[in-house]
């Protein structure tokens, strides 16, 4: 016959305290080591894949490359016009690091200072990176 139905309490816990975390002194990842990159994985992740797309896909950059130098419409600085919609993932890059300051693992300790301006910093650089440099290949042949 068995001695007891219930389970021993842990030590360290109440027999009748409901437990949230499945381990021993989680709380919500606050306990996990702070990354230096927390809130800058997007901001460089998105930077390093566009970088890419655009060095493969080789743009004009100068006007004497677009499609319709010499002529007048809207030409492309790509060799195929369909890719100027690639460029519709600045938007989303943009967005993925907004959401990402946005996220409680990425404030992991940090005061709310630091908070701010880690989060200013990763937006400011992103328009930054899309105005200065991107939608100017965007805007090349138009």
């Amino acid at each position: 016959m068995l001695s007891s139905a219930a389970p021993a309490p842990r030590t360290g816990e109440l027999p009748g305290e409901p437990t949230t975390f499945f381990f021993k002194s989680e709380r919500a990842g606050l306990t996990k080591r702070r990354s230096p990159l927390a809130g800058f994985w997007a901001l460089l992740v998105g930077g390093v894949l566009l970088t890419t797309l655009t060095v493969v896909l080789q743009p004009a950059t100068d006007v004497r490359g677009c499609s319709n130098y010499g002529g007048n419409g809207n030409g492309t600085a790509f060799s195929d016009g369909i890719w100027d919609l690639y460029y519709l993932l600045l938007l989303v890059w943009l967005l993925a690091v907004v959401v990402e300051q946005l996220l409680p693992i990425t404030w992991n300790g940090r005061g709310a200072g630091l908070i701010v301006v880690r989060a200013f910093l990763a937006v400011m650089l992103v328009l930054i990176a899309c105005c200065g440099v991107e939608i100017k290949l965007l805007a090349l042949c138009h």
